[in-house]
């Protein structure tokens, strides 16, 4: 029952009350109604009476609408709530989604690192070189009364390009272990030995000597370095010795990488 109704009814009873609590005219034996009035005669307790009674049904069914829209009230409260914990979970669903979109595109950018890095490792690893003492012909190096650097001229392999064949020096181009061989040929003589030395930097490493009368002398040595970037290997001939080399290439200096550090 809408609000409408109610007032309504209650201002008849209460036009009715009023009515009936009129007193009679003492020229008359009935009571006044005012005209148009649907009031019929009798007692003025029983009208009284029924309109208390459908004052309380309504107040009654007033009462209980009301404990209605209190239920239904609390019920889309509720459901609001349920909705807004919803609308939060997927809030937080998106914001881990976004979180989880960065890590995989910061791991795609470590992993797109790590592949060049390694490439360019595996380039760096790529290390190796081969040389003999003369490009061309045959003949003698020295005696010299110093130590004087050997230049190999005829490259084989120059893996890197770390080795130089205009000064015979190896530089290393990236920080690791290195391993160098040094084969050394010579004519037996009575007065010059054949030797030569490695060197790394202006430190002397390893030798390789032989001292034959006559006939051919040949020696060799090796060597394992730990290299940082830049540092310098060559070999030097010993002072007072002969060396030789032809197109068989007797005299020969290697080295390779043999891991990073």
């Amino acid at each position: 029952m809408d609000l409408t109704v109610i007032l309504t009814l209650l201002l008849i009873c209460s036009l009715t009350e009023a009515q009936l609590q009129q007193q009679p005219d003492p020229d008359s034996n009935s009571y006044l109604k005012p005209a148009g009035s649907h009031v019929e005669e009798g007692n003025p307790s029983e009208h009284q009476q029924t309109c208390t009674q459908d004052i309380n049904a309504v107040l009654r069914e007033m009462s209980a609408s009301l404990a209605g829209l209190k239920v239904e009230v609390k019920y889309l409260q509720k459901e609001n709530e349920a909705k807004t914990r919803e609308l939060e979970l997927l809030k937080q669903q998106d914001q881990a989604h976004e979180g989880e979109l960065i890590t995989i595109k910061a791991s795609a950018n470590i992993t797109e690192n790590q592949v060049e890095a390694l490439r360019r490792e595996g380039e760096v690893k790529q290390v190796a070189f081969s040389a003999s003492l003369m490009d061309s012909g045959s003949g003698d190096v020295g005696p010299f009364n110093a130590k004087t650097p050997l230049v190999f001229r005829r490259v084989v392999t120059n893996i890197g390009n770390a080795y130089n064949p205009n000064t015979g020096f190896f530089i290393a181009p990236v920080r690791g272990v290195y391993h160098f061989v040094f084969h050394i040929h010579g004519h037996g003589h009575a007065s010059h030995p054949t030797a030569a030395m490695l060197f790394k930097n202006g430190e002397k490493t390893f030798i390789a000597y032989e001292y034959q009368p006559s006939y051919f002398a040949s020696t060799a040595n090796s060597v394992t370095l730990l290299l940082e970037v830049g540092d310098v290997v060559f070999l030097r001939q010993w002072e007072n010795t002969r060396v030789f080399d032809s197109d068989n290439h007797h005299t020969t200096f290697s080295g390779h990488l043999v891991f990073t550090m």
